[in-house]
């Protein structure tokens, strides 16, 4: 597994419509793999004042494309790849960590004499059903959080057409969360890492990193 970090310049146009739009930056995620198209874990990070995209595979992939398309046209943009198995190798019961999660928050909604079906998909809205929303999964993801460890530090709408501009029209709440969590299972916690938590894994949601605490 690799973690890869790219700069992007939020100044040009190739940019801010991705920003909007984050089908852009979900194609030129996988045109950095060579072969079929398969699902990555990828999202934005904004960190010391630049804006990066943060993106974890099973393969180490060619950042040029996504650095020539949405980084710094000057070309002196950080894209640096690293070895994500050390990481994982560390992971074990009872560590704790520091983390940074966006995700895709949702309830699933039954409609009125639909019995048991699944229902309508609804983003939670609010912090608070947001913040139990990921207390509720912390046990099948082998970690365990406390409230008042943990907050959501950003939520925003991503709304755009799927395929083309006259696609079909997604809606997607993206949310940060950050804190502090402790492994209860470290399989189940590789896991969450590997392969992402939520719905919208494609459109940046879903990825989970972690920091040894200090």
């Amino acid at each position: 597994m690799y973690l890869s970090r790219v700069e992007l310049d939020e100044s040009r146009r190739s940019t801010m419509r991705a920003l909007y739009a984050p089908q852009r930056f979900h194609g030129a995620v996988e045109s950095a793999f060579p072969g079929e198209r398969s699902r990555r874990l990828w999202r934005l990070d904004r960190v010391n004042g630049k804006l990066y995209l943060l993106l974890l595979s099973a393969m180490r992939p060619d950042l040029s494309g996504i650095s020539m398309q949405f980084g710094p046209q000057q070309g002196e943009g950080e894209a640096q790849t690293k070895d994500y198995i050390p990481l994982l190798e560390r992971i074990s019961e009872g560590s704790e960590w520091q983390f940074r999660l966006t995700a895709n928050p949702t309830k699933s909604c039954a409609r009125p004499g639909e019995g048991n079906s699944r229902g309508k998909v609804l983003a939670h809205c609010t912090v608070g059903y947001q913040e139990q929303w990921l207390l509720e999964r912390a046990e099948k993801h082998g970690f365990c959080i406390t409230a008042g460890e943990f907050a959501v530090t950003e939520s925003r709408w991503l709304k755009f057409s799927k395929g083309n501009e006259c696609g079909r029209s997604v809606s997607l709440l993206s949310v940060t969360y950050e804190g502090i969590l402790r492994v209860t299972d470290a399989e189940l916690f590789c896991q969450l890492l590997t392969e992402g938590m939520g719905r919208g894994k494609a459109y940046g949601l879903g990825l989970m990193t972690v920091m040894a605490r200090r």
